[in-house]
């Protein structure tokens, strides 16, 4: 029996109901027996190896992946007989950069949903797609290529896509893969203020210690969810091993449980076969 969210004690319903859903592609299962809720101001974080169905679990949640068995509901109600109001944000490593069009024509996509692919939008809706670049530091930007952005500035403009329909709940793909520090921490620290401003939060991540160790909520996913909880509570050996098939040493730090990487020393084993074959030469 997984550990309820402290949102879930209050006895709402939650927004986001994943039961017993096994979903994939081409008739393949990539995650089975999947269960978790998503309550109304969540944060929650998706954490797993390469391959472990994160993608997959977004995709599922958004009605482009098959789902074989199981149902998931948002506000109580099947994903797939509604259009409910998600947005999304892709892992900016599957978007074609070489796409000509601007911060402001990509920002403006998030409102076809609503208005279908019309060549004009409302004043309104114009007005809506300026506050929300606004609001994320990017409107100077809004006639610049997209692919003249930096990693930091490209993730607020498909942030802002995605915020621009008003969505209740945010889907975001590994949003600080291939970042800088800098960078990272700014884009975590924008996540948090819009979850502050009631956005509920669903986000995959393969950064344990960068990312993970800092939500309040986290699933550890490896075809299946093998556990969910607070860091503290998901970040155990047992745990970890089972997620990434490896030992895998667990430490706290200043009250943060944290996991310890090993280092192989790659650059003293090959010292020590250099000196190995000196001295057999030299023999």
């Amino acid at each position: 029996m997984l550990h309820p969210k402290p949102h879930e004690y209050e006895g709402h319903q939650p927004l986001l109901q994943l039961r017993g859903v096994c979903c994939g592609y081409g008739g393949k299962a990539a995650l089975q027996d999947v269960d978790f809720n998503v309550a109304r101001g969540d944060w929650v974080g998706i954490l797993g190896p390469s391959g472990s169905g994160k993608s997959t679990l977004l995709k599922c949640i958004l009605g482009s992946a098959e789902v074989y068995a199981g149902d998931v509901l948002f506000d109580g109600e099947s994903v797939g007989r509604k259009r409910p109001r998600i947005g999304y944000v892709p892992q900016l490593e599957t978007i074609d950069w070489q796409f000509p069009v601007t911060v402001e024509q990509v920002v403006m996509m998030g409102r076809t949903a609503e208005n279908g692919w019309f060549p004009w939008f409302k004043k309104s809706e114009h007005e809506a797609a300026y506050g929300m670049m606004e609001r994320l530091g990017i409107l100077r930007l809004a006639r610049r290529h997209i692919r003249e952005l930096s990693g930091g500035e490209q993730q607020r403009v498909f942030l802002a896509r995605a915020l621009v329909c008003n969505p209740r709940l945010l889907l975001l793909d590994e949003p600080t893969s291939g970042l800088d520090i800098k960078t990272r921490d700014e884009i975590l620290h924008l996540l948090d203020e819009l979850n502050h401003q009631d956005v509920t939060i669903l986000m995959t991540t393969h950064e344990i210690n960068a990312v993970a160790a800092h939500l309040p909520w986290v699933v550890a996913l490896n075809g299946r969810v093998v556990a969910e909880g607070t860091p503290a509570e998901v970040f155990t050996a047992p745990v970890l091993k089972e997620v990434y098939g490896a030992e895998i040493p667990v430490t706290t730090y200043q009250g943060m449980t944290l996991v310890a990487e090993s280092p192989h020393h790659l650059g003293q084993t090959r010292a020590s076969g250099i000196i190995h074959s000196h001295t057999h030469n030299d023999v």
